[in-house]
């Protein structure tokens, strides 16, 4: 299938999203809006993707919100104001459902970041499982210097990844953090040399992950973003209702048969997810 704003390939189990307008510095299009949610959960309901990584091409990762997104629909309609506001909000969440697939897909998701991420790039990596970038990358939370409040994940999930004065700083500031520093905080897991260490890097990663049980890695996934969001008590609730529907003898037998003969396992696929109901 073909996407504007997106290159797919599955391999090996590990899916891989590029962004491919490095000419308009992958800025966030209308269509970007549309294609994102649909890539992902397609990949998601498939069962076959155990990982996926979400990458770009050209000089920056992403320059955020594309000014033709300003200029259509909601935000530039006129007319009655409660019905006007009312669509804008509308609108709003639509954009925020598009990162938040990203955080529901059941396989997780690794961010290659290479120079700018910046605007509703952030929003969309703050989304994202893990984190990596290339020396030369940084992060801006560019709508503050728009005379805007950020409002599609930024400003609810930066405080869970990095201290909670850092993110008021970059939120409050706009201003840009280096990779380097985003790395001492915790912003991303680590940083390459180049573009193509990255990659490299990043996708072997991913291939590891692929050799896990894609069952138990559903499992973590669902806990940990359950648990960021909620008390210990409910947390562990959920983890003993989870346990009790998906724990089964299949994928621990195989694991340690692969250890004992010293192979990699090899697990079922998630089921993939009923369509058309």
């Amino acid at each position: 299938m073909a996407y504007r704003c997106f290159e797919v390939e599955v391999e090996n189990q590990v899916g891989h999203l590029r962004f491919c307008r490095p000419d308009e510095l992958n800025s966030m299009v209308v269509e970007f809006w549309r294609e994102l949610p649909e890539i992902v959960d397609r990949l998601s309901d498939d069962g076959g993707v155990r990982v996926l990584v979400m990458s770009s091409t050209g000089k920056h990762f992403s320059a955020g919100m594309d000014l033709s997104v300003f200029t259509s629909g909601a935000l530039s309609a006129g007319g009655e104001p409660g019905r006007v506001n009312s669509a804008r909000r509308m609108l709003v969440l639509r954009l925020q459902q598009a990162f938040s697939s990203v955080e529901r897909a059941r396989m997780p998701v690794l961010a290659a970041i290479q120079g700018g991420c910046i605007g509703g790039a952030v929003d969309l990596v703050c989304a994202c499982d893990m984190r990596y970038a290339s020396r030369d990358a940084f992060f801006v939370v560019q709508e503050t210097n728009l005379a805007m409040t950020a409002d599609v994940g930024t400003l609810q999930r930066l405080p869970k990844l990095v201290p909670d004065g850092v993110a008021r700083e970059l939120v409050y500031t706009g201003r840009r953090m280096p990779a380097a520093e985003a790395e001492s905080v915790g912003l991303v897991n680590r940083v390459y040399d180049d573009q193509a260490a990255l990659l490299t890097g990043v996708l072997e990663l991913a291939a590891e992950i692929a050799t896990k049980s894609p069952l138990a890695i559903w499992g973590c996934k669902q806990a940990l973003v359950y648990a960021r969001d909620h008390a210990v008590a409910d947390s562990l609730d959920q983890g003993a209702g989870w346990q009790s529907a998906a724990f089964q003898p299949a994928d621990p037998t195989e694991a340690f048969a692969a250890r004992t003969a010293g192979r990699t396992p090899v697990y079922q696929d998630l089921p993939a997810v009923p369509q058309g109901l």
